[in-house]
């Protein structure tokens, strides 16, 4: 939840995929990283931010903005 609220404090939208309930997109998920193992896992234009508290200092250091800059 609380990585949709920072998405959304932004005016970003975007796509979940329930990895606990659909296992094709767990798959694809590990495939992607096969480190992960909590959620949320965020993708941002292709690129693996990794869960909340990497957002959350993504955002802080600034590195955010240029993630969504570069889509």
């Amino acid at each position: 939840m609380a990585a949709k609220n920072l998405l959304k404090s932004k005016g970003l939208t975007w796509r979940e995929l329930r990895i606990d309930i659909d296992p094709a997109a767990r798959a694809a998920m590990l495939e992607r990283v096969p480190t992960a193992r909590t959620v949320p896992q965020i993708f941002i234009n292709g690129t693996h931010v990794g869960g909340f508290d990497q957002l959350a200092a993504a955002e802080r250091s600034g590195k955010l903005n240029e993630l969504l800059a570069a889509g």
